[in-house]
């Protein structure tokens, strides 16, 4: 392990701890974190990871029976039929509860495996190793698994811990820049609602927070993984303290799903925590300087700030089904400043039509 490798434990009721290792080449030490009674490996990964897939089977061969699985990319990979080619190839591998899943991919690549190791024989262990910033930050950290149906993002899910997890920064060098900028957004959701730090560096210097190669971009990568595990380790299974962490995502998941997940993450919940910082000013006082860091971090990222006004019916008809609502009110994370995020129920659709319309008003002063 060097001195720029970080361990980051993620402990808490509900699930075993595990570690987060961050740093560069770490995806080296994957035959050290598998379960040591594990006999088989199954290897779930996105076409365009094949090569590195192959390599990774065959550095796992020499004391496991390694297999891959080949997933569609992106979104179109959280299916119910995905998830049941994974499974009837599980079934043929005789895959027992002492083996063990490898989510090497995007979000959507550990997101579905999770759920598959969660559901196949009641759970099995799942080792992710992810391989974008969103994925690195968010998706394979935290044990929340799951898929997409016709109705919404992740409505079906389990909550399943990894056995660990290794983000080795040097994938993020292989991503477009695009890529690594929408990602981004999820680093800073994590300094609105916990580390200001974090804010502070992508201003310093954009141009270093986008580089794989910087220190820049290691520490934000770290730091939002902190912020990530402290919030896990509090509450695992979401129910009070973990909602924070969806911070514009109940608008930036119904404009996923209106434009058929062929959006970025990152770009649908910038649009969404600029939503959520107007609405955070109308209902609990977040000062008029905040809303403007909102939009000027997410502007120099690159990353839109507004969505057109006439969308909001089909918007608000798909919050409405996220499993955030509770009874038919709708439910955001807001700031009271920065830092310090709570969740608020709010039934007056008014308000959220005001915030809304913000988005749109906002882009031409």
């Amino acid at each position: 392990m060097t001195e720029k490798t970080r361990v980051i434990s993620v402990a808490g009721a509900g699930h075993t701890p595990y570690d987060v290792t961050v740093g560069s080449g770490v995806v080296s030490q994957l035959a050290e974190v598998l379960p040591g009674e594990a006999d088989k490996v199954l290897i779930v990964h996105p076409p365009v990871l094949h090569a590195r897939a192959e390599a990774m089977r065959e550095a796992l061969s020499a004391s496991k029976e390694v297999f891959l699985a080949e997933i569609p990319d992106g979104e179109s990979a959280k299916r119910l039929e995905v998830a049941g080619f994974v499974w009837g190839l599980l079934g043929q591998l005789e895959f027992g509860r002492q083996d063990v899943i490898i989510g090497f991919g995007g979000g959507a690549t550990t997101d579905l495996a999770g759920w598959i190791a969660a559901n196949w024989l009641r759970g099995v262990a799942v080792v992710q190793v992810p391989t974008t910033v969103l994925a690195m930050v968010d998706a394979a950290v935290g044990g929340k698994t799951g898929i997409n149906t016709t109705e919404g993002k992740n409505l079906v899910g389990a909550f399943h811990a990894p056995h660990a997890v290794l983000v080795d920064v040097d994938f993020a060098g292989t991503l477009a820049e695009n890529d690594i900028r929408a990602g981004l957004a999820e680093v800073v959701k994590a300094g609105f609602i916990a580390d200001p730090q974090i804010l502070a560096l992508v201003e310093q210097s954009v141009e270093a927070a986008v580089d794989p190669a910087s220190e820049t971009f290691l520490e934000l990568i770290t730091r939002a993984i902190e912020v990530k595990a402290r919030v896990v380790s509090d509450d695992f299974q979401e129910a009070g303290a973990r909602e924070i962490l969806n911070y514009g995502h109940t608008l930036g998941h119904a404009i996923e799903h209106a434009e058929r997940y062929q959006w970025r993450h990152g770009a649908a919940i910038s649009i969404g925590m600029v939503f959520a910082a107007e609405l955070s000013q109308m209902v609990a006082g977040l000062d008029d300087e905040d809303v403007a860091r909102h939009r000027a971090i997410f502007e120099s990222l690159g990353l839109p700030l507004s969505y057109p006004a006439d969308r909001w019916p089909g918007l608000l008809q798909t919050m409405q089904r996220d499993k955030k609502s509770r009874k038919g009110v709708l439910r955001f994370v807001v700031l009271d400043g920065i830092g310090k995020p709570r969740v608020l129920a709010i039934p007056d659709e008014s308000v959220l039509v005001a915030a809304y319309h913000e988005l749109q008003t906002e882009q031409t002063k």
